[in-house]
Formats: structure tokens, C-alpha cells, sequence
């Protein structure tokens, strides 16, 4: 009589292997979802904005504006922790602002990342006046 060992694989495809999120991905999602809360102007301080820009204008630096300016992010194999740095728009309640902050990042990093936010720090560097030119824009010499 011949044995027949058969040879099962244990567990979900999906689990059969590693996934790694480098830092930069979650920096990404943490910077759009921090830009897309009302009353958010910008991320990043004055001066990360100003270099910025300037890196903006080189030929050949990429176009758009970094979506990961004035965030740093720390990503262990489970966990996350967030620092942002915004400038918020005049007249909003940054309290306010800052909460909304933080719950569009925890939930978009757990959601698409799927790390545990552990913590999200937020330094608001500067306030937006309605009568103030954005960093970048150039003013009109003839009118």
C-alpha cells in the first residue's frame, strides 16, 4: 500500500505574504486628508511654503504642490503617529479645525493603510487674512 502525503497551503491568499507601507504613502494620505477639511488653508509653515514654491518653478522639479509638505509621519508595522503643520483660514475656530483635522487623517490612514493612528500632532504655524496674498502668487506690477 502506497501513503499519498498531500500538501495543503494553510490560510487566505491574502495572507500569504508581506505588505509594507513606506512612510511616504501614509505621509500622502495624511496631507490630503488634512487639506480637504474646511478651513484649512495650506500645510506647512511659511518658510517650507516659500522653498516650495521655488522648488515648484524649476524645470524638471515635478508640478503640483507637494502634498506632503508640513507632514511627518512615523510608521511601524502596525501603527502610526502624525505630525501636521497647517495654516488655518481667518475666522475659524481652530479647535474645531484641529479636531476635523484629526479625524479625516485617523480615518483615512486606518482605512486605507490600515495602521492604528496612534497619535496626530498639530501645530498651526500661521492664520490666513482675507486681504493676504498666498505664498507664490506674484503681485500684478501694471493695472
Amino acid at each position: 500500500m502506497t501513503e499519498i502525503t498531500v500538501a495543503r497551503r494553510s490560510g487566505a491568499p491574502a495572507s500569504r505574504g508581506r505588505t509594507t507601507v513606506a512612510d511616504v504613502v501614509v505621509e500622502k494620505i495624511a496631507g490630503m486628508a488634512a487639506r480637504d477639511v474646511p478651513g484649512v488653508h495650506a500645510l506647512g509653515s511659511g518658510f517650507a511654503r516659500s522653498m516650495g514654491t521655488m522648488r515648484e518653478r524649476m524645470p524638471g522639479a515635478g508640478s503640483g504642490k507637494s502634498v506632503t509638505r508640513g507632514v511627518s509621519v512615523e510608521v511601524g508595522e502596525k501603527q502610526a503617529a502624525i505630525d501636521l503643520e497647517i495654516v488655518v483660514d481667518y475666522g475659524v475656530s481652530i479647535t474645531d479645525v484641529a479636531g476635523e483635522v484629526r479625524e479625516s487623517v485617523i480615518s483615512a490612514v486606518e482605512r486605507m493603510a490600515d495602521r492604528e493612528v496612534v497619535e496626530v500632532n498639530i501645530t498651526v504655524s500661521d492664520v490666513k487674512l482675507p486681504d493676504e496674498e498666498d505664498e507664490g502668487e506674484e503681485r500684478q506690477r501694471i493695472q
